[in-house]
Order: C-alpha cells, then structure tokens, then sequence
C-alpha cells in the first residue's frame, strides 16, 4: 500500500482497502463515509461487481469496518440500485447488503436515509421512456449503520431553512390539539428554533460542470472520474457524525469528495482507491489558491402527484403483457386515437338514450 498524497489534515493511498484497513488500529474510526461500487448489470470503468456476487465481494471489507469503527462511531454508504437484466424489475441486492451487514456482522441501522437527485436522467430508456411501463429511477438508497445502537449524532447541524407555513405558524402561534391520528401537538410546536429538522430526504442535485475539478481535468488531459457523488453528500453526515479533528475514512475514494469535505471541515481522513489514474484528478481537490467558493443551495420542490391529475382526460388503456411486446410510436398514437375513438362513441351512445336507461336506479 503506497502514500500517494498527504495533506495537512489527511492522506490518500493507492491501492486494495483490504491491504490498508489492517494496518490501522482497533477502534480508532469516527466515521466510514463511502460509496461502493454498485452491483450493476452492466460493467462500469470503475470496477462494479456483478449484484449476484455482490454479497461475497463485501464481506472481507465488512469485517473490517467493524473492527476500525469506534463504538459510537458510524458507516454510512450511498448504494444505487440495479435493474435485473431483460426485465423492468429491480435487483434487491442493496437491501440483502444491509440484512448481511446487521445480521451476520451486528451493525444496527440507525436510519436509512434516501438521496432524490432531481437531475438524473430518466433511466433505464427501454423501460421508462419506450415502453413506459416504469418512472424515473432517482433514489440512491444511504444506509446509515453503527457497531452499537448509540452513535454519536447531532441533527442540530443539518438543520434546514423553515417553510413559509411554518414560519406563519411561529408568527401567529399554534393552538395545543391532539391530531386525528393521535399525536398530541403541544404549545412547544411553535417556538423559534431558528430553523427546521430535515426529514431522511436528501435533495441534492448531481450537476457539477464547471468546478475547479472538472476544469483542471480538462486542461491536464486526465479524464475525470465517472461517478462522482456531490460534495454535499458527505458534508451532511461528516456534520452531523462527527466533531473537529475525528478520524474519516473512505475505502472506495475514487477522486476524494470525502477527503476534500473533511479537510475543509477540519477532519483527519484517509482515502484509499484502486485506480491510480482517478487519484491523481483527485489532487486537483487540494488546490488551495483555486479551491471552489461553497455556494448557497437551492431548494427543490416535489410536486404534488395530483399535479396534473384531470378527471375529464381520457386514460390511455393500460399494456395488458405488463409492457412484454414493445410497440412502435406509430402504433402508439394509433391505438391511442381508437381508445379515444371508442371512448367517445361510447359515451355519445349513453347520451342518446333517455336518462332513466342512462342511469338505471338500484334498489
């Protein structure tokens, strides 16, 4: 295992985690913050594994991030999901990864947490574009995991900005009820906490195109790494898990998100990756003179699903193979206009007739 970068507060390695983890004490790990690579049906640059295997791939570094994590201390992985292959169902691997880690390896899942990227493209096209027989997949599944059920947390540094009705709220107060559903709402619901508990949602899209990583990519002729994930990822659970001058440790660093977040957050860290060429882009990441400025976040919003529910339109008759036979976009419309067609004429011939065979009374 070769030191390949260091900085003030953290060092990146080149080479297999595996190789690194058991030189490294006992207990001395505040936080694994880390995205594997995915069990993809398809090959990846990176080195996915296929999610059949997936399982037996993880366990030799699961029994090591057991024994590196302090008591209190937490992993936390960002795993996408996987479509089984011919077919629009979905591989349950990720969750057969996290009934693995707690039930042969006693971690406690202390929360799931659900990562929505509203720029993700809508994948897979055959499925979701063609057939159109399933929605956008934009949710990575984050599971958040500690040794004992008492990781050290806080949720007062992840706190968002409140809603305009919760402010009203705050304004003219809030009257003590107890809720339909049972939950008693006491008059405490009002007070000014100055800002709001996030829920296990994260928004965050995945856009980076001009940073100083990608540019410094560009003029050096290094290809930069496929699959990055946002810098606000780790920063979140690096706030929320851990104090100034914990010990964060990324086994599948890739260009080093996790490395730079906790640098910049007063971290110690080490990163370790297989591929030589994806550390040196990470380099750029330290930079100092031309390290990117944080920039404010954007809200997204989730529309309502109702959003463009309309009781008068007239549905589109459901695949009845469950999407099996494609069919053509000329076939498309074509059917679509009979439906109408039919639908219409239907509805004209229930017209014709008097009310009382309209609408026959039941008794």
């Amino acid at each position: 295992m070769k030191s390949f970068y260091q900085t003030a507060f953290g060092k990146i390695f080149h080479g297999n985690a595996l190789d690194f983890m058991p030189t490294v004490q006992k207990g001395s790990v505040n936080l694994i913050m880390t995205s594997p690579p995915f069990g993809l049906v398809r090959k990846k640059e990176y080195g996915n594994v296929d999610a059949d295997q997936y399982l037996d791939w993880f366990r030799p570094f699961a029994l090591e991030f057991k024994r590196l994590l302090k008591d209190n201390g937490s992993l936390v992985i960002d795993i996408g999901g996987t479509w089984i292959a011919g077919q629009p169902t979905r591989s349950l691997y990720q969750y057969e990864l996290l009934i693995m880690l707690c039930k042969e390896f006693g971690f406690h899942l202390a929360q799931e947490f659900f990562w929505w990227n509203p720029s993700k493209l809508p994948t897979p096209a055959e499925w979701v574009n063609i057939r159109r027989v399933r929605v956008k997949d934009a949710i990575n599944c984050i599971w958040w995991l500690s040794p004992t059920p008492w990781p050290k947390a806080s949720n007062r540094r992840v706190l968002i900005p409140y809603s305009e009705s919760m402010k009203g709220l705050i304004k003219n107060g809030y009257k003590a009820k107890l809720r339909p559903s049972g939950h008693k709402i006491s008059e405490n619901f009002s007070i000014d906490n100055g800002a709001s508990i996030p829920p296990n949602l994260i928004a965050i899209a995945n856009t980076e195109s001009n940073s100083t990583y990608l540019r410094l990519c560009t003029e050096k002729g290094l290809k930069p790494h496929p699959a990055r994930y946002p810098s606000e990822l780790p920063e979140y659970f690096i706030r929320m898990l851990t104090d100034q001058n914990d010990f964060v440790f990324d086994p599948f660093a890739g260009s080093c998100v996790t490395g730079e977040v906790a640098e910049r957050l007063n971290r110690k860290w080490i990163c370790c990756d297989t591929v030589k060429e994806y550390l040196e882009t990470a380099l750029f990441r330290f930079v100092s003179e031309t390290r990117d400025k944080k920039k404010k976040t954007s809200c997204y919003h989730l529309q309502h699903p109702a959003a463009l529910w309309d009781d008068s339109d007239v549905e589109e008759k459901l695949p009845q193979d469950g999407g099996q036979k494609r069919v053509s976009a000329k076939s498309k419309i074509k059917l679509h206009h009979d439906e109408v067609h039919n639908t219409l004429s239907s509805e004209n011939k229930l017209m014709s007739k008097p009310l009382c065979q309209q609408f026959p009374l039941q008794f």
